[in-house]
């Protein structure tokens, strides 16, 4: 895969205060880690294998387990002081906080990859002192890789995107996962926007995003995703000229710390600035 790390501004540090080099070396580690998983995910895709139900009866499978495996052992050789939290396996550090952690989905839409549906992806974030400076999508059955990095324009495969104007919800095409994870009032919120918009379209979890960032769709709108199913998108979103809330407008956040919870959060993506705060005009979620 073809990494942007090779991309910088002409000051030498972004606004975290860190080199321009630092986030290369991160850029270059996270396309070997998503190199490592996309291995191992190749491998069992449309393949037998047994479905196991976690705790929350959600699905998780040996790709999910060994994908992760695979980009922690990565992680930990290069950045022995970095912490890890994995969808799989949460926090891995022998300290309580860390000033660099990585957040790991290593099968984003396990139903989908259960059912042979290549719309799942890997999600890597890589947060500094909380927040997002590096993010990869990667969906390793098309071999297509989103990569975000703080202060860069976001990249598919080597090439520069960015999202579409659409300053309408008339004129939007939106995506969600499935209109069946909305629940009370935010179901009821949900079908404000849905209402509104062209075209609402289902299925497609992080896959979506991708989309968005990529000019293909105007709209993503979830309720109850984790930290690990949005982190990484940040960057990308952001970087392709997005914006990324939650449904109040407000900057999405979750302290990392060896006692974090991953809490559900409500999140609302835009590829046009306008339309994002028709979005949340139209949710009225307080």
């Amino acid at each position: 895969m073809i990494s942007n790390s090779n991309l910088s501004n002409q000051s030498e540090t972004i606004n975290s205060g860190i080199q321009h080099s630092e986030l290369d070396r991160f850029a270059d580690v996270g396309n070997e880690i998503a190199d490592a998983a996309g291995e191992v995910i190749r491998k069992y895709f449309r393949k037998s294998f047994d479905i196991l139900d976690k705790e929350d009866f959600s699905p998780v499978t040996i790709a999910d387990q060994l994908a992760e495996e695979a980009m922690v052992s990565i992680i930990q050789a290069n950045f022995p002081s970095h912490a890890i939290f994995g969808e799989e396996k949460g926090w891995r550090c022998k300290e309580k906080i860390a000033e660099y952690v990585w957040v790991l989905d290593p099968i984003d839409g396990t139903k989908s990859f259960i059912t042979g549906k290549p719309l799942f992806g890997t999600l890597i974030a890589l947060l500094h002192r909380g927040k997002p400076i590096f993010g990869i999508i990667d969906q390793p059955v098309l071999r297509e890789r989103w990569i975000g990095i703080n202060g860069r324009k976001t990249m598919l495969n080597g090439q520069e995107i960015s999202t579409r104007s659409c300053a309408k919800l008339s004129q939007a095409y939106l995506y969600t996962t499935s209109p069946h994870l909305f629940n009370g009032d935010a179901e009821v919120a949900f079908a404000r926007v849905r209402d509104k918009v062209k075209v609402p379209l289902y299925g497609c979890d992080c896959y979506a995003y991708a989309l968005l960032a990529s000019g293909f769709v105007d709209l993503v709108i979830e309720s109850g995703l984790k930290p690990y199913d949005f982190l990484s998108l940040i960057p990308v979103i952001e970087g392709a000229g997005g914006v990324i809330t939650d449904w109040k407008g407000h900057q999405l956040h979750w302290e990392t710390s060896s006692d974090s919870l991953p809490t559900s959060f409500n999140v609302l993506a835009a590829g046009d600035k306008q339309l994002h705060q028709q979005a949340l005009d139209s949710l009225q979620w307080q």
